[in-house]
C-alpha cells in the first residue's frame, strides 16, 4: 500500500498544475505495452492498485512519452489469459481514475462489418451497439461510496471528440490511414459470430465488431474519463463468402503486421494530446455525470 500512496503523493501536484495523465489499454496485439510503447518509470502491481471493483487486468506501468504523464495497462493481462467478459473492465477504468488519469486511449482489434474497411485498417470509432449480456455494466451499484446514487448517463456522443480529433490529426502527421467514425457492434464472446448475426449487425449499421468496446466506453464515462479508441481490422468476420472466415491466426497474423502503426499513434496521440488545454472539456465531462444523478 505504501507504494501506491507514494505514487499518488507525486502526481497530484502535476495534475493542479494543468499537466494531463493519459491511460493506455492495451488490446489483442498489444498484450504487454510497457514493453512495446516505453520503458516504465514505476511499476505498481495489481495487488496494490485493487480498488473499490477489485483488481484491475494487469500491473500499471508508469511512464511518460513527449513529457506527457502515461499509464499503462494490459486488457487481457500478461499471455492474454482474460476472456472478453472476464475482464474486470471496472477495476481497470477506477485504477486510470485514482491515479489522476484524465483521458483513456483504448487500442482494440476488430472484424469489419464493411467493405470499405479492409484489412489493416485503422479506425476510430465514434459510436457502438452493446451485445453483452453479462458483464458489470456501471458503477453506480452501491458497490462504491464514490459512486453514489443512480444515473442516466447520455452516449452520444459516446466518444470524446477533441480527442478523436486529434487521433485523427495524429495520423496525418504520421501519414498513416485511418478512417474516422464507425459503428462498433460488442458481442459477448468469446465465440464469433455466426453468419446470419454478422450479417445482421451490418443491416443494423455496424461497420466494425469486437468482444471489448462495452462496457469500456460507457464506463469511462460514468467515470469522467474522455475516452477514445484506436481500432484495426484483421478480418471480415464471415459476413463475407468471398474471404474465409475469421480465425485467431489470422487475426493476431494482421495485428502484428499493423502493431508498430497502432504504437506510433498512440505515442504521437499523446504527444498532440499534452499540446491542448483540457481544462473545459475535463470539467464539461464531470459536470455530465453530476447532472445525471437522479436520486435525491
Amino acid at each position: 500500500m505504501g507504494q501506491k500512496l507514494n505514487i499518488l503523493y507525486i502526481y497530484q501536484p502535476l495534475q493542479i498544475l494543468g499537466i494531463y495523465r493519459i491511460g493506455i489499454i492495451g488490446g489483442s496485439g498489444l498484450d504487454d505495452p510497457s514493453k512495446q510503447i516505453f520503458q516504465p518509470r514505476n511499476i505498481i502491481k495489481r495487488e496494490d492498485a485493487k480498488n473499490d471493483f477489485g483488481l484491475p487486468s494487469s500491473h500499471l506501468y508508469v511512464g511518460s512519452i513527449s513529457g506527457v504523464e502515461v499509464v499503462l495497462l494490459s486488457r487481457h493481462g500478461p499471455g492474454h489469459k482474460i476472456s472478453p467478459t472476464g475482464i474486470n473492465y471496472r477495476a481497470n477504468l477506477e485504477a486510470f481514475r485514482n491515479l489522476g488519469c484524465t483521458h483513456v486511449l483504448a487500442s482494440t482489434a476488430c472484424g469489419s462489418l464493411a467493405e470499405n474497411i479492409t484489412k489493416g485498417q485503422l479506425v476510430i470509432p465514434n459510436d457502438f451497439i452493446d451485445r453483452t449480456i453479462h458483464r458489470k455494466n456501471t458503477f453506480y451499484d452501491n458497490t462504491s461510496e464514490y459512486y453514489e446514487g443512480v444515473r442516466h448517463i447520455p452516449m452520444f456522443p459516446a466518444f470524446d471528440c477533441k480527442t478523436m480529433d486529434l487521433i485523427e490529426q495524429a495520423a496525418q502527421n504520421l501519414g498513416i490511414s485511418v478512417m474516422k467514425g464507425a459503428t462498433v457492434v460488442t458481442i459477448e464472446g468469446p465465440r464469433f459470430s455466426s453468419r446470419a448475426e454478422s450479417n445482421m449487425f451490418r443491416q443494423w449499421g455496424g461497420h466494425l465488431i469486437n468482444m471489448t468496446t462495452c462496457p469500456e466506453v460507457y464506463l469511462a464515462k460514468e467515470a469522467g474519463l474522455l475516452y477514445a479508441s484506436i481500432a484495426i481490422a484483421t478480418d471480415y468476420d464471415c459476413w463475407k463468402e468471398s474471404e474465409d472466415n475469421v480465425c485467431v491466426s489470422d487475426v493476431l497474423a494482421i495485428f502484428k503486421q499493423n502493431v508498430e502503426k497502432v504504437t506510433s499513434l498512440l505515442i504521437k496521440s499523446v504527444e498532440l494530446i499534452g499540446q491542448e488545454d483540457w481544462t473545459q472539456s475535463i470539467t464539461n465531462a464531470k459536470n455530465l455525470v453530476k447532472n445525471s444523478n437522479v436520486t435525491h
